[in-house]
């Protein structure tokens, strides 16, 4: 009984720490270098830029309608307003980094994505429905997060196949990729296949990109 009682009560210790670890508050870009990018803004194809964007005292505004045309004309895709990041990457452990906010209302809405992959078109979107941030429709990764900002770290691994989610210097999210690919950041709000509501919008600040050397 002593034996199986000193058993369970390691078992219970290395439980608990492997949720201080997980819930455990670290800076995702330790051991990163900082690498400067370039935008290209994507909007819909009739609409000037500033109806759907304003950069104002560090902040990026998007917002975009459901109605909206495309960012092209002949495409096929939901609306969008988008900075898309240069540089491209195919290999290596890249970061992207940004402060966001998503006002209440918004849903079924890409706030940020890996563009690129060997199946499929995006290794990773990261959407907002009623508040809780989902990968793609499901599963949640974390839940109350309109009218306020909070920080988003997405680190991918290309080479280990892996991409993990940071919300707030907080673990929330590790999953595998869908392979190599021409591979690139985006952020802003690009409208789900469905269940989205008619106004979408969210801002973004002191965004940056890393890379391990």
């Amino acid at each position: 009984m002593k034996v199986l009682y000193c058993n369970l009560l390691v078992f219970v210790i290395t439980l608990m720490g492997c949720f201080l670890i997980n819930d455990a508050h670290i800076d995702p870009t330790h051991g990163f270098v900082e690498v400067m990018p370039n935008f290209e803004y994507q909007k819909p194809y009739d609409t000037p830029l500033d109806q759907r964007y304003s950069y104002q005292n560090g902040t990026h505004r998007f917002w975009v309608y459901a109605d909206d045309k495309p960012h092209y004309l002949g495409s096929n895709t939901q609306p969008r307003t988008e900075i898309r990041i240069f540089p491209d990457y195919t290999s290596g452990i890249w970061q992207f980094e940004g402060l966001a906010f998503v006002p209440n209302g918004t849903s079924g809405a890409t706030i940020v994505q890996i563009h690129g992959a060997a199946h499929g078109n995006t290794t990773i979107l990261l959407r907002i429905y009623n508040g809780d941030m989902r990968y793609y429709s499901t599963p949640v990764i974390d839940t109350g997060l309109y009218d306020k900002w909070f920080k988003v770290n997405l680190i991918h691994d290309v080479d280990g196949g892996k991409v993990t989610v940071f919300i707030d210097n907080q673990e929330r999210f590790k999953i595998h990729d869908q392979g190599p690919g021409m591979l690139y950041f985006k952020f802003g709000v690009y409208g789900a296949p469905t269940n989205i509501s008619y106004y979408m919008e969210s801002r973004w600040k002191a965004v940056k990109i890393y890379k391990i050397c």
